[in-house]
């Protein structure tokens, strides 16, 4: 099992300090405005149509709130998402994750946490989810670890979360269309207020 990830050098975001849905909302402006590794959306606008794919599937909030930040991982920190398109595993779903639990439960955290391994799973157990992969997921696919084994699988399977984690694994490969429109992020300031700790 891999060790604990360090915490993403993120803004100072102690929970007595700051809003958190402001520490989040300057992550989508600032660094989340970026490309997003080689697709032609940028971060944010990935995020926000992953987070509009899961609402209009009628998810519940805790999903749709995952699916919107399913990637804050790669916004910062001194692993980022330009270092996995170079060949580095920047573990941006444990690192997002587990800053992301300063402020909700693991009803929001664990389809984060969980969804590299969901691209790894239905790999494995769907040949033709392989084909719909963008050459840039392709490519960081090899360096999150491949397919799973067979052991892998029935690991994940196992686990709880796996088929949020795997709904959510489906809208983030969709949500890398530049002629999308997609709610802002304050459109979902009341969900995700709603699901603070």
């Amino acid at each position: 099992m891999p060790d604990t990830p360090e915490m993403p050098d993120m803004p100072d975001s102690t929970p007595d300090s700051i809003d958190p849905l402001d520490t989040i909302a300057r992550l989508f402006d600032g660094e989340g405005a970026g490309e997003y590794l080689g697709e032609n959306v940028s971060q944010a606008q990935h995020a926000l149509q992953t987070a509009a794919r899961a609402e209009a599937e009628g998810a519940p909030p805790a999903l749709v709130a995952a699916a919107l930040l399913h990637d804050v991982g790669h916004f910062q920190g001194t692993v980022t998402g330009r270092d996995l398109m170079q060949g580095i595993d920047n573990r941006h779903s444990d690192t997002g994750a587990a800053w992301l639990a300063q402020w909700f439960g693991p009803e929001v955290t664990e389809p984060v946490r969980l969804h590299v391994a969901a691209k790894r799973y239905l790999c494995a157990v769907e040949p033709d989810y392989f084909r719909q992969l963008s050459p840039a997921s392709v490519f960081t696919l090899e360096v999150q670890g491949g397919p799973m084994s067979p052991a892998e699988v029935g690991e994940f399977e196992a686990g709880g979360c796996a088929q949020q984690a795997v709904r959510l694994r489906r809208w983030d490969e969709a949500a890398k269309d530049p002629a999308a429109t997609a709610p802002p992020f304050d459109h979902y300031r009341p969900l995700l207020t709603s699901l603070l700790r």
